[in-house]
């Protein structure tokens, strides 16, 4: 029997704080449940087990942080946008290390629940949108999409394991990484020839 006030959103939103507390790697369902004070068998009516809580997990991050983003690069364009973009999903990733974790690695979701949320596909528009005033063409646009991924996630992964322990502080750093993301956005290069679309 489902405890009264326990729901699918309690128990992801309860999942989601502990792995901003302890890391997604150490959230499991005895740790919600005492977190919840309640029995663990209480939890499966709500989620199916531990992989199921992940994909709750970053599906309630994907919505999150595609929030943040919409509401920073709104009305901007050109590196205004890049610089408020960036700057959104480092301040996120900061704020909720266990929730960006889980937006980034694999995981098993329910179809019905991903194809219900708006998070993971609004990430995506936001990102294109976001690079529509550097006027690339496909497939330059889907390089320049996996290109400022790589540079955003990596940074902040880097960072959240004190991989910058250098004098010279990472804030600087992060700057001058965008002011290069932007140019290299601006002069972006030839195709090579061949280069299968």
């Amino acid at each position: 029997m489902a405890r009264a006030g326990l729901t699918a959103d309690r128990v992801t939103l309860t999942g989601a704080e502990l792995a901003d507390e302890v890391g997604l790697e150490h959230v499991t369902m005895s740790a919600v449940a005492r977190r919840l004070g309640v029995k663990d068998a209480s939890l499966y009516v709500h989620v199916r087990g531990l992989e199921d809580l992940r994909g709750r997990i970053a599906l309630l991050a994907a919505d999150e942080k595609t929030i943040r983003i919409a509401e920073a690069t709104a009305g901007r364009a050109g590196k205004d946008a890049l610089v408020a973009f960036a700057d959104s999903w480092r301040a996120y990733a900061h704020a909720h290390p266990g929730r960006y974790t889980a937006t980034q690695i694999p995981t098993q979701i329910d179809p019905e629940l991903a194809a219900r949320a708006a998070g993971p596909r609004r990430a995506v528009e936001l990102t294109y949108s976001m690079l529509r005033a550097y006027e690339l063409a496909e497939p330059d646009l889907t390089d320049a999409v996996r290109l400022v991924r790589s540079t955003l996630h990596g940074f902040v992964s880097l960072e959240a394991a004190g991989g910058f322990a250098h004098a010279r502080p990472a804030e600087t750093s992060w700057a001058r990484c965008l002011d290069a993301l932007h140019a290299l956005l601006e002069r972006w290069p030839a195709s090579r020839e061949g280069d299968p679309s």
